[in-house]
C-alpha cells in the first residue's frame, strides 16, 4: 500500500489512542481509571436536548448553510457580544464540526508552504500536527524560565520573516494556567503591529477558578473585526460539557471567513443540523449550567491538588482554569510515554505523556471526572511509584502486591 509522506509525517493522538486502550480493557472488564481525557461527567444541558430532539422530531434534517445555522449564528453574535465586548455580523462567523475544525480551517486558510506558525510550549497536541498538515512548520517556543507562562522575549527571538501566526490557548491545555491580561495586551499589539495572525483558543475561556479571568485578545485591540489579526475560535464541548456535539465556531474578517467556507464546503459540506441545533439550545438556555459545571471542576481541582501532595517527589503548578494539571515526574523517569504505559499495565490508570505536549517528564492529569476517581486514582499512582507507600493496594477486587521497587 502508498501512503503518502504528508500522512505519514502525522502523528496519531495520544488522548484518543489512550481512550482506545482504556476502553478495551474495560471491556475485559478491568477497573480502568482514566485521568487522561478531558470530558466532564455532567449530562448535557437539557435546553441543548430538547432543541434538538425538536428538530428530529420535525423531520426535516437536511443540509445546513456550509458556515451554519442563521439561527446559531444569531445565538453565537449575542453570546460574542456578552462575553468579549465586540458586535460581529454573521458574514464574521463560520460554525464547524468542532473547534478543532475551526483551528484547521484557519491554518488552511491562511498557511502558505513553509510559513512558520508559534505554538507556545506547553500546548495541545493537535498544534503542530494541524500545522504540519497544511505544509506549514511549527515553531515550538518553550519559557526560559521554566514556567508554563510564555515570555514576550523569548517569542520575539523566535519570529521571521516567515511568520504568519501565533496560537494562545488560555486557560491553557494541559497546564490549567490562565496567562496574565499583561501577556495578552503584549502579544495582541506585537501581532496587530507585525501583521500576524494571532489565533485564540478561548474553547476554555469561562472553566476559570480562584476569581480568575481569562481576558480576549479582543479586550487589547482598537481595530474593528474586519481589520484586526486577532481570530477568535470557540465551541460548545467544554463549556456545556457536550464534547460529543462537535460544534465550534470561528470569528474573523468577513474575506477569511468566505475562504474558511469555501475550504468546509469542499470537505464536510457543513455541520450537522441537529447538532447545531443543540449548541443553540446550549447557548440560548439557562446559563447556570456553566457555573454549576465550573464549581465542580474547581472543586475537582482542589481534590487532585490535595492528593498529590502525597507525593514527596513530584511538583505541580496549580491550575487556574481547564479540567487539567501538569504535575512534574521526572523525580521518577525522564520517560514519559514509558511512565505513562507502566502506569496503564500496573496501575491501571490512563494519563497522557508530558512529550505529547513539549514538555517530557511530565504527565497530563484530568480531573474532569468524579472524586472517587480522582482520589483513588492518584492513590494508585503512588502506590506504583513511591516507595514510601504501602507495598499492597485493592484495585477492584484484587489485591496487588508492588514487586519492583
Amino acid at each position: 500500500m502508498s501512503i503518502s509522506q504528508l500522512a505519514r509525517s502525522v502523528v496519531d493522538s495520544p488522548t484518543l489512542r489512550l481512550n482506545e486502550e482504556a476502553r478495551l480493557l474495560r471491556e475485559k472488564g478491568q477497573p480502568v481509571i482514566h485521568l487522561g481525557i478531558g470530558e466532564p461527567k455532567n449530562k448535557t444541558p437539557i435546553t441543548a436536548i430538547l432543541s434538538s430532539a425538536a428538530k428530529l422530531s420535525s423531520g426535516d434534517v437536511k443540509y445546513t448553510p456550509t458556515d451554519g445555522l442563521p439561527s446559531l449564528k444569531k445565538a453565537i453574535i449575542k453570546y460574542t457580544e456578552e462575553n468579549y465586548n465586540r458586535v460581529v455580523a454573521p458574514e464574521n462567523i463560520i460554525v464547524t464540526s468542532g473547534a478543532k475544525q475551526s483551528i484547521y480551517n484557519v491554518l488552511f486558510s491562511i498557511i502558505n508552504p513553509q510559513d512558520e506558525v508559534i505554538i507556545l510550549a506547553p500546548y495541545w497536541v493537535s498544534y503542530p500536527e494541524m500545522v504540519k498538515m497544511v505544509y506549514g512548520i511549527p515553531v515550538i517556543v518553550t519559557p526560559e524560565d521554566g514556567s508554563f507562562y510564555p515570555r514576550m522575549e523569548d517569542i520575539r527571538e523566535t519570529i521571521s520573516s516567515y511568520t504568519k501566526a501565533i496560537i494562545v490557548n488560555t486557560p491553557n491545555n494541559p497546564s490549567g494556567v490562565v496567562y496574565p491580561p499583561e501577556f495578552i495586551a503584549e502579544i495582541v499589539e506585537f501581532c496587530e503591529d507585525r501583521d500576524i495572525y494571532l489565533i485564540m483558543d478561548d474553547i476554555y475561556h469561562k472553566l476559570v477558578f480562584d476569581g480568575n479571568i481569562a481576558v480576549p485578545g479582543y479586550h487589547f485591540t482598537n481595530r474593528d473585526i474586519e481589520n484586526t489579526k486577532v481570530l477568535v475560535v470557540n465551541g460548545v464541548s467544554k463549556l456545556y460539557g457536550m464534547t460529543g456535539f462537535r460544534i465550534g465556531w470561528v470569528i474573523a474578517n468577513r474575506r477569511l471567513v468566505e475562504v474558511m467556507t469555501n475550504v468546509q464546503a469542499q470537505t464536510t459540506s457543513c455541520p450537522a443540523a441537529v447538532l447545531q441545533a443543540a449548541a443553540e439550545g446550549a447557548l440560548t438556555g439557562i446559563q447556570s449550567i456553566v457555573e454549576s459545571l465550573r464549581l465542580t471542576i474547581e472543586n475537582n481541582r482542589n481534590v487532585i491538588m490535595q492528593e498529590l501532595k502525597s507525593f514527596n517527589e513530584v511538583r505541580v503548578t496549580r491550575p487556574q482554569g481547564t479540567f487539567y494539571c501538569l504535575p512534574d515526574f521526572r523525580a521518577y523517569s525522564n520517560d514519559s510515554v514509558e511512565l505513562s504505559r507502566f502506569l496503564l499495565k500496573t496501575a491501571l490508570v490512563v494519563t497522557v505523556p508530558g512529550k505529547e505536549f513539549g514538555m517530557e517528564g511530565y504527565l497530563r492529569l484530568s480531573y474532569a471526572g468524579s472524586v472517587k476517581d480522582i482520589t483513588e486514582g492518584v492513590a494508585r499512582m503512588k502506590w506504583a511509584l513511591d516507595l514510601t507507600s504501602p507495598r499492597e493496594i485493592y484495585i477492584g477486587d484484587r489485591k496487588i502486591i508492588r514487586d519492583w521497587l
